[in-house]
């Protein structure tokens, strides 16, 4: 799961209100797309590569209610690049949650390789609460004043589900009735509505990170419309309980920490080697004043993995002085995780026991990212999409699963997990090596990738490439 840089900051500034809303007939006919040439969306609109494409659907609000209000869903594609190749669509899930699909083509979609480019119509999306679809805002001012996951007392316990509900009910008003449906279940049926309006009959897919999680659901609810599946840095949606969520996580971020300490202390082009850096990521947090931050910008870190800045930093680190408060709306890009996952502390105590258990099972990264998944979510309602054990038959061709085995944000064993869930519809290709991602970490990976896309070749069960040191 990859938590956007902008996380802790307070938010993305919008300069506009929540889209207005409209109604479908309640049998209309599948959305029809107008693509128009991209164009840039102001001064800091990263630039727009030649041949992408842009357009916008107009979705139902809830898919439960397909004749009820609906909202534009921001799509876009840049077409094979070689026509008389071209194998198809293939629709990328983007991560996050909060990544810009529509951005990700805007700008040239070098995610894929050359082959992959060559061959498909590369399409994706702004889901549903994200930047250009209606995305879920909220009082900057408020969002910025979020409690630190790392609760100390009942009373702060109290204040985090105050807050909350309070944030909720602001990023309610400010979004509209989309606020309440932008869970991945509807966001599942959204993606089949942009293959319908295609005109395709199956659809390739590639879903990365938060990503896999829509692509899994996906494959559930429509296998006969499943082509070929790739799911990278695999999210596993069937964790039972909040220990279970926290204690998975929680180790791959300290088994990543591992990794670099390692690194350091082998290499002399390390700028703590000789060092111990236990020690001093210990001191570190003792004195800071938001542990979590701090926790977070390590975390991010081991995510390319980028080992030398983080030596670096770790030399050179002094707490950060706190921001301006900021005014306007503000995008929520996590307002999802309430929606999805049902991840319930009944107490302080019990809280409290899950940050004590942290600390004493890892070392270093006692307070992993996703601690904020569950602590934004304490008070809120039921999640619409909650957990549950995948159920996937019918499909043609199985999903290819692919992860990093030292994978902070994705955890190895949840790929292992997907894959058991899935069975003879799913093979696990491992990278032996570091990094959330892995398409692009080893050539090995992206051929083995690249054919199962164009050609359907299904890797053997087993099959895994040796990991290719990370640059610094």
């Amino acid at each position: 799961m990859i938590f956007p840089r902008s996380v802790l900051s307070g938010a993305l500034l919008l300069g506009v209100a929540a889209a207005g809303l409209t109604t479908l007939p309640a049998t209309a006919a599948p959305p029809r797309v107008h693509w128009t040439d991209c164009q840039p969306e102001g001064e800091d609109d990263p630039a727009v590569v030649r041949g992408s494409q842009c357009a916008t659907l107009q979705l139902p609000v809830d898919w439960r209610n397909p004749g009820g209000p609906t909202f534009g869903l921001a799509i876009a594609r840049r077409t094979a690049k070689v026509p008389g190749e071209r194998v198809g669509t293939l629709v990328f899930g983007p991560g996050g949650p909060g990544d810009s699909g529509v951005d990700r083509i805007k700008t040239g979609m070098d995610r894929f390789s050359a082959d992959v480019q060559d061959r498909f119509d590369v399409v994706s999306f702004d889901p549903r609460g994200i930047a250009r679809s209606n995305p879920v805002t909220c009082s900057a001012d408020l969002l910025s004043k979020q409690p630190s996951p790392i609760i100390t007392s009942a009373a702060g316990f109290r204040t985090t589900i105050d807050y909350n509900r309070r944030l909720a009910a602001d990023c309610r008003k400010n979004t509209g009735p989309l606020y309440d449906h932008i869970d991945t279940w509807q966001t599942v049926r959204d993606v089949d509505a942009i293959r319908r309006a295609l005109g395709e009959s199956t659809i390739s897919f590639h879903g990365s990170s938060y990503g896999t999680l829509l692509g899994a659901q996906y494959a559930e609810t429509y296998p006969k419309r499943v082509r070929a599946m790739v799911v990278e840095s695999v999210l596993d949606h069937s964790s039972p309980t909040t220990k279970s969520f926290l204690d998975v996580q929680a180790a791959a971020a300290q088994d990543s920490f591992d990794e670099f300490v390692k690194w350091c202390d082998a290499s002399t082009d390390c700028a703590l080697h000789g060092q111990d850096i236990h020690a001093l990521w210990a001191g570190l947090l003792a004195r800071s004043s938001d542990p979590f931050k701090l926790s977070f910008q390590v975390f991010r870190l081991l995510y390319d993995p980028e080992w030398s800045a983080l030596a670096e930093t770790l030399k050179d680190l002094k707490t950060p002085s706190a921001a301006a408060a900021p005014t306007g709306l503000a995008q929520n890009p996590l307002a999802v995780f309430c929606q999805d996952w049902n991840l319930p502390v009944k107490d302080y105590r019990e809280y409290a026991a899950h940050l004590q258990r942290l600390a004493r099972n890892n070392q270093d990264m006692r307070y992993p990212g996703q601690l904020m998944a569950v602590s934004i979510c304490l008070g809120a309602p039921k999640a619409n999409n909650p957990q549950h054990v995948l159920d996937v038959h019918g499909l043609k061709t199985p999903v290819l699963l692919a992860n990093a085995i030292h994978d902070p944000a994705t955890p190895y064993r949840m790929a292992q997990s997907v894959q058991r869930q899935l069975g003879r519809s799913g093979v696990l290709l491992t990278y032996e090596g570091w990094g959330h991602g892995s398409y692009n970490k080893s050539p090995c990976m992206q051929a083995a990738v690249d054919d199962y896309l164009i050609k359907k070749v299904v890797p053997k069960r087993g099959t895994s490439c040796a990991a290719v040191p990370p640059a610094g």
